[in-house]
């Protein structure tokens, strides 16, 4: 006779492990012992630790291997300890009942009564379903109340206190004095390069006695805006190693940011977009032996995607850095020059053309309504009135900004840049530039946008 194949499943979320000793181990000692008292033959054991019965099924990694299996048609029969541990709403159990079924895998919960084969089964398992469902819902219910009057009173609301951190008896977090001047340094050091990964070496290298500091926890400290003293949106909720401004700026470089795979600095890194994919394009460092023998390297960029999926530019770092330094200053003063043009007609007229713009706009949707002129036309007219209406709408980006970075470049910037080692140079250009254009014809840099 052929053994039933059998898989255990369970699951455990830490507060319901703490409160009542229901350890992962303990549920799989229980799943073990009753599939051997039944001679069933054990294919799998699949645990999920630390997930609540508030997740989405597809945050339970194991749950989903679990069903992976069974599609794959590798179990005839799952066990849980308990219905809870299984599922906790109706639409869960629906949804993974009709793969079971597909699939002729029926399922068991070794400390209560439950059986899929018959309809008084079925409903019991549904109106228990439909129980469970609603205590979680009241469950998540007080847990809101809760952290909403830890919000009123300024504690922190959840978790254990972030690196740097420590919780008061106040409940409330305070800078940690034993690691504040650790993190004042992560911060420092980012803002003198620009670069987490840059900031992630030498923090490591320097704290390597510290054992808690990771290269994913730095880069967390980097993106967290609980470091710039902001929960949930609320600026000043506890005390802060960097500014909201500062955050903010750490936020906007950091986007889409790509790494290349050694510590060589790359003047571009992340700024430089693929035209066909979009993807940041990663630096490389390229080898060539001269006539005399040496060996002499430059740096280029290209899309990690290149060979997989799409032709790519590859560019030279010293032609974009001649085509930025070239370009830099005569673009901003365009810029600048535009702005100031369209601050001037907004003076002279700031109102009266937008409104009539605006005005002829409504009136042709109205003889398009009523069927007065033909689709065709009213599409060619609504788009010029559409760009016009573009043109005439208050500047978005403040001149203020742009003359920042004109006085950041003012006097004989060039001959100052040029003394600059490559680690500032490439500081230079993160917190100048947003992102470098490529040309998807010719590949060769075709433009740019200030970070403003």
């Amino acid at each position: 006779m052929k053994k039933i194949r059998c898989a255990l499943y369970d699951r455990v979320s830490h507060d319901l492990q703490a409160k009542y000793g229901l350890s992962l181990e303990t549920q799989m000692e229980d799943l073990k012992e009753y599939a051997l008292s039944h001679g069933y033959e054990i294919v799998g054991t699949y645990s999920d630790e630390g997930i609540t019965a508030r997740k989405k099924l597809q945050n339970r990694k194991d749950f989903m291997r679990l069903l992976s299996d069974v599609q794959q048609d590798k179990i005839d029969l799952i066990l849980v300890t308990k219905l809870d541990r299984w599922f906790r709403n109706v639409k869960d159990y629906h949804n993974t009942q009709a793969i079971l079924e597909a699939h002729h895998c029926n399922w068991k919960t070794v400390h209560e009564d439950y059986d899929t084969s018959t309809a008084d089964g079925q409903l019991k398992i549904n109106i228990m379903l439909a129980v469970a469902q609603n205590e979680c819902d009241r469950t998540s219910e007080r847990i809101k109340v809760v952290f909403a009057h830890k919000k009123r009173q300024g504690q922190h609301v959840t978790g254990a206190a972030p690196y740097g951190y420590i919780l008061g008896d106040d409940k409330r977090l305070h800078k940690d004095p034993e690691r504040e001047h650790i993190v004042d340094e992560i911060f420092k050091y980012y803002f003198s390069c620009f670069s987490k990964r840059r900031t992630v070496f030498y923090i490591l290298d320097k704290y390597s006695d510290d054992k808690k500091l990771t290269e994913y926890k730095i880069n967390r400290i980097l993106s967290n805006e609980a470091y710039a003293g902001i929960y949930d949106g609320i600026e000043g909720y506890h005390p802060a190693y960097i500014t909201p401004d500062q955050y903010r700026e750490i936020h906007k470089i950091s986007t889409a940011k790509s790494y290349p795979h050694t510590r060589e600095p790359y003047l571009f890194s992340g700024l430089i977009k693929c035209p066909h994919c979009g993807s940041c394009l990663s630096g490389i460092t390229k080898k060539q032996k001269l006539g005399n023998g040496d060996i002499s390297h430059y740096k280029r960029y290209r899309c990690s995607r290149k060979f997989d999926y799409h032709s790519s530019p590859c560019i030279t770092e010293s032609v974009i850095e001649e085509y930025m330094v070239a370009n830099l200053i005569p673009q901003l003063e365009n810029n600048i020059f535009n702005i100031q043009q369209q601050q001037q007609a907004m003076k002279k007229n700031p109102q009266n053309r937008v409104s009539k713009i605006k005005s002829e706009m409504n009136r042709l949707n109205l003889l398009f309504q009523k069927g007065r002129i033909e689709e065709a036309y009213y599409d060619q007219e609504y788009g010029r009135l559409e760009k016009e209406l573009k043109k005439e709408q208050p500047v978005a980006v403040p001149l203020e900004k742009y003359l920042e970075i004109k006085k950041s470049v003012s006097g004989d910037w060039q001959r100052l840049y040029d003394k600059l080692d490559v680690e500032h140079r490439k500081a230079f250009w993160k917190r100048t530039i947003k992102e470098i254009h490529v040309d998807p014809e010719t590949h060769k840099i075709c433009g740019f946008e200030f970070l403003v």
